[in-house]
């Protein structure tokens, strides 16, 4: 396998971190972001003279483009880059507070975008390159009391979708990594949880809350499997422009899909009744 250079943004702990150490398992060179000092040198010990350490806030739209063109130049062209750095947000719609939908967007959505679009002009250059971020199986589906963390998927899928379009052309793949529950430290400190506020979603939310967190470290999903499924798909000629990840994913995405499906099938008289009766006026 030839090597690679790739950055991927929040590898102290997670996702990230598995898929670094599956992509330095094989031999390729990673920047990995952190944002300590500490997380910085515990990454670049996984394997010195192969990870490399850079600290940054993806908020930061300056520093992002920033750390990208100094990576380019001081290690070298890279080859794949995963916007991966998130976190979730917990709470009923009603319940969160707008201030913390913004931050899930800033960092869940701006924070990728920010990423992408910095690596983007130089594979462009190349004319090759693999372009990748960590959506989420809630950015296929939705699930009570997870609105804003699914909102922000969501969007990030659209935007992949869309970009993956505008980039073939140049030989650029984009790929959005969709896992289901792995067995991180997502759904317990890292997770964000919003205070519950309004007594009539208890009956609803408190048993979802308390099983989310009854869950965390017994997941389904296994991380190293995961940073070996995502290697995978950089050595074949045609990557696919969805990765879902996990058995559970599997499902409830399936699910999800066929609920849109019967809308539009039951729906599809009342849809066609708003064309114009002449059809369009080309």
């Amino acid at each position: 396998m030839q090597q690679q250079k790739w950055l991927i943004t929040g590898v102290s702990t997670g996702l990230g971190r598995a898929f670094a150490q599956a992509a330095l398992a094989t031999g390729h060179t990673v920047v990995g972001t952190v944002r300590s000092e500490e997380d910085l040198r515990a990454f670049e010990g996984l394997k010195p003279g192969h990870a490399h350490g850079r600290i940054l806030d993806v908020t930061d739209d300056h520093a992002v483009s920033n750390v990208i063109t100094e990576v380019e130049q001081s290690i070298g062209p890279l080859d794949v880059v995963i916007a991966n750095a998130g976190y979730g947000l917990e709470g009923t719609f009603e319940e969160t507070p707008l201030a913390e939908v913004r931050r899930q967007f800033e960092v869940n959505v701006f924070g990728a975008a920010a990423t992408l679009r910095a690596a983007l002009p130089h594979m462009r250059r190349r004319r090759r390159g693999h372009l990748m971020a960590v959506t989420s199986m809630g950015g296929l589906m939705a699930v009570p009391g997870m609105s804003a963390y699914c909102g922000s998927k969501f969007a990030l899928e659209g935007i992949l979708e869309a970009l993956g379009k505008e980039v073939a052309q140049f030989g650029i793949h984009v790929t959005a990594i969709e896992p289901g529950s792995f067995r991180t430290d997502w759904a317990g400190r890292s997770m964000t949880r919003t205070a519950q506020s309004v007594d009539d979603y208890d009956e609803l939310f408190t048993p979802i809350r308390e099983a989310r967190q009854k869950a965390s470290g017994n997941q389904l999903g296994n991380p190293a499997k995961a940073g070996e499924a995502v290697v995978h798909i950089t050595t074949v000629d045609q990557p696919p422009a969805h990765l879902v990840l996990g058995s559970d994913a599997l499902r409830l995405v399936a699910a999800a899909r066929t609920a849109v499906d019967e809308d539009i099938r039951a729906w599809e008289t009342l849809s066609r009744t708003t064309d114009f009766d002449e059809g369009a006026q080309l």
